[in-house]
């Protein structure tokens, strides 16, 4: 079979789930591709500096020739008000190609699957937990309940932990659930909260390659990674 489509990720350097998750989740025929960037601890500063390796890095990555690329670092694309469209922006205008964030991709899944009160489950210091909220309010979404567990590189925590934390942070008000950072395993334990919850379980990882299939005007239907990527591919794009 050939490709149908190729899509790129800028994934931090001490990232070791992102490109996990992914390739599992990609469909048949999509094929996932990624670059590093400095990253080694979450202080605000380190992240805030992300940025300035983007430009080099996404011209490497346009090199084979993709489809669209994500900026993979969560809490790197919304620290910042407006840092998810300028990282957006300058990815296009180094390569030419169609991109995205994990912040920007979070909030179109949001309002894909109807959700505008949402509970959060994040390995993030409180800091980063509180950027998160304020970032989801100014796109019209109220948090209604959240938690950090304060962890850094948490790729060594197993998927129950993630479950456990949204299980813990799950509010009858809340539409869904968000499970945030690239870093933080869930993918193994999103059908059953689903299941068990009876809402939407939104990650990270599934909303970045969500969209930047979406970005790439992928169609088709997903595999893995709840019914986002099950039942929301093909629906119509603004």
């Amino acid at each position: 079979m050939d490709w149908v489509k190729k899509l790129g990720f800028i994934v931090p350097s001490w990232n070791t789930v992102m490109e996990y998750e992914c390739a599992r989740m990609a469909p048949e025929g999509v094929s996932v591709h990624f670059t590093r960037i400095h990253h080694t601890n979450d202080e605000e500063e380190t992240l805030l500096r992300m940025i300035h390796e983007v430009p080099h890095l996404a011209e490497l990555l346009g090199h084979a020739r993709l489809d669209a690329i994500c900026f993979g670092c969560t809490g790197g694309s919304f620290v910042r008000p407006g840092m998810d469209r300028e990282i957006t922006q300058v990815i296009q205008e180094k390569t030419g190609i169609p991109a995205t964030t994990t912040a920007t991709a979070l909030v179109e899944a949001m309002r894909e699957m109807g959700i505008s009160k949402v509970a959060v489950a994040s390995p993030y210091p409180q800091w980063l937990n509180d950027r998160l909220g304020g970032f989801l309010k100014d796109h019209g979404i109220a948090v209604v309940r959240e938690k950090g567990q304060n962890v850094e590189c948490p790729a060594f925590l197993p998927p129950g932990n993630a479950e456990a934390l949204a299980r813990e942070v799950d509010a009858p008000e809340a539409e869904g659930i968000f499970i945030s950072c690239t870093n933080f395993r869930s993918l193994e334990v999103i059908d059953r909260l689903e299941r068990d919850l009876g809402k939407p379980v939104l990650t990270s990882n599934t909303t970045a390659l969500w969209h930047t299939l979406r970005t790439a005007g992928y169609e088709g239907r997903g595999r893995l990674g709840g019914a986002l990527l099950r039942e929301r591919l093909s629906a119509a794009r603004k």
